[in-house]
């Protein structure tokens, strides 16, 4: 019986050795893939200054930003789980951004569109995979009502992983929550749209909006990337989508209640895309009923 026991104890001990040995390269990794430095060459947009297009930039801020940044841009914390620690939506009023530094017109580019920081290290969980599609106008304009707003007087806490969080990264357990090493730095820039009810726009509309982030790359379904985060439905006219009318859609984008009369969980950030205007969600409806009728991906 002792031999049993002693082979069992010497059993667990390996075990226990295995999983620090794992959990040591894995921070190993996450650590470097955080602090990696990630080239982006200096990029500006112009930068308008009238009041219809300052106007402009709040309505895509209060669509776009708002879910993360709050809604005056003060940034918070967005994300705590005590064993892997908390991430923080920097407050950006103002043209702020991390640790509370004042940013240029590059620096600022370089954020919404590149995922990159002024330390050059790519941002947590900035969406900038879809943020990189903002055409120039666009792009400008959120810069300008960023820069026209007050700085915030006492900005978040900054964000911090604990080593369990950052064995995670090194895992990619969250996906492509870094979004500066996916995106393509060197691609070409997005051409200007007009803002009509249209497939081409409704489909510029989707690409900013992260649709793909948690309904999958052809929006036939997918994960939520957030940790425990629910099954994002089929949007094609092979789900629920393929049924709706127009006005079904866009009454579940403004009440957050589907036809169905089934409450849209606070993970489908409705309440802000449902600010979009009339012309925005016609279009993405226009856009997704477009699409190919495909199976709900599980």
């Amino acid at each position: 019986m002792k031999k049993v026991l002693k082979g069992i104890g010497f059993t667990l001990l390996g075990l226990v050795v295995l999983i620090v040995i794992a959990l040591a390269v894995f921070y190993g990794i996450g650590k470097k893939r955080i602090n990696a430095a990630i080239p982006v060459p200096a990029e500006t947009v112009p930068i308008p200054t009238d009041a219809a297009s300052i106007s402009g930039g709040e309505h895509l801020t209060s669509v776009h930003c708002a879910a993360c940044h709050g809604t005056r841009m003060e940034g918070g914390i967005f994300l705590d789980m005590p064993p892997l620690g908390s991430i923080t939506a920097p407050a950006i009023a103002g043209g702020q951004g991390k640790y509370g530094t004042l940013l240029s017109d590059v620096e600022l580019v370089r954020a919404i569109r590149h995922g990159v920081g002024i330390d050059a290290k790519p941002l947590a969980v900035m969406p900038s995979g879809s943020f990189y599609h903002f055409n120039d106008q666009d792009l400008g304009q959120i810069i300008a009502y960023l820069q026209s707003l007050p700085t915030t007087a006492e900005p978040p806490p900054p964000s911090k992983l604990t080593a369990i969080g950052i064995a995670l990264f090194g895992l990619n357990a969250f996906g492509d929550i870094l979004n500066g090493e996916t995106i393509d730095h060197a691609a070409a820039r997005p051409a200007p749209i007009e803002a009509d009810v249209t497939v081409e726009y409704g489909r510029y509309k989707s690409l900013v909006g992260e649709c793909r982030i948690c309904h999958g790359p052809q929006l036939s379904g997918g994960k939520d990337p957030t940790p425990g985060g629910p099954f994002a439905p089929n949007l094609t006219p092979g789900g629920n989508l393929g049924v709706w009318s127009e006005d079904d859609f866009m009454q579940t984008m403004r009440t957050g209640v589907t036809p169905e009369g089934k409450q849209l969980l606070d993970a489908m950030p409705w309440k802000f895309y449902g600010k979009m205007n009339d012309v925005e969600l016609k279009a993405i409806y226009l856009y997704l009923r477009s699409l190919d009728k495909l199976a709900t991906t599980n």
